[in-house]
């Protein structure tokens, strides 16, 4: 069994390919992040367009992600660049939605307690509302890694590469190794990397309180 695992590894280039799912999945990450919370800070400071921009974000999360993929073909041809798109397109709405979610949710207590010591309201939001809102941006980022774990992953069926494309090599070839090797370690990688954003996100509530 181990020298069967040995020989799809090696053949297939299983390690090559991880750095670059890796490398594909971590741009795609930091996009999302970035952009998930610059749109939930905008929405905390422009509350009324909250819900038509949400409504619009989980209206691209209602599109299958293989059909929003063949979508992007047009626009955006086939390999990295609409597979970078879709897992940002994804994994913006549980960001944004947390980060707007946290920032309006600290108690009005704590408010007045900085109003008291003189802060600005660009001074509460940025030491305040932004530490407290922490565990829930993390629980937002949480959710976005699942998603962009699976759309790398679907994304090497349209040459995107990453640990996809073994998998497309194991179902042309209909070999049962291939799919079970490739498919067993990024279901691994995907359980290993929640679990660091799991322990972050435990200590960022250990240190700033859930809410």
């Amino acid at each position: 069994m181990i020298d069967e695992i040995q020989t799809v590894w090696i053949r297939y280039n299983l390690t090559e390919r991880t750095i670059e799912h890796l490398q594909i999945f971590t741009i795609a990450l930091l996009l999302a992040i970035t952009i998930g919370v610059a749109t939930g800070l905008f929405l905390y400071r422009r509350r009324r367009y909250s819900p038509p921009v949400f409504s619009t974000l989980n209206a691209v999360q209602t599109f299958p992600d293989i059909a929003l993929l063949i979508l992007l073909i047009p626009l955006a041809g086939i390999g990295t660049v609409p597979t970078i798109i879709a897992c940002v397109l994804y994994s913006i709405l549980p960001i944004a939605r947390n980060t707007y979610t946290g920032l309006i949710s600290v108690g009005p207590e704590l408010l007045e307690v900085g109003r008291a010591m003189g802060l600005v309201e660009r001074d509460i939001l940025m030491k305040i509302r932004f530490p407290l809102a922490f565990p829930m941006i993390a629980g937002g980022i949480r959710i976005a890694i699942v998603f962009t774990m699976g759309i790398v992953t679907l994304g090497g069926i349209f040459g995107a590469g990453g640990l996809g494309a073994p998998l497309q090599t194991g179902i042309n070839l209909m070999r049962p190794d291939i799919i079970f090797v490739a498919g067993i370690w990024v279901g691994l990688l995907a359980v290993i990397l929640d679990g660091i954003a799991g322990g972050i996100e435990a200590e960022l509530k250990r240190r700033f309180g859930s809410w």
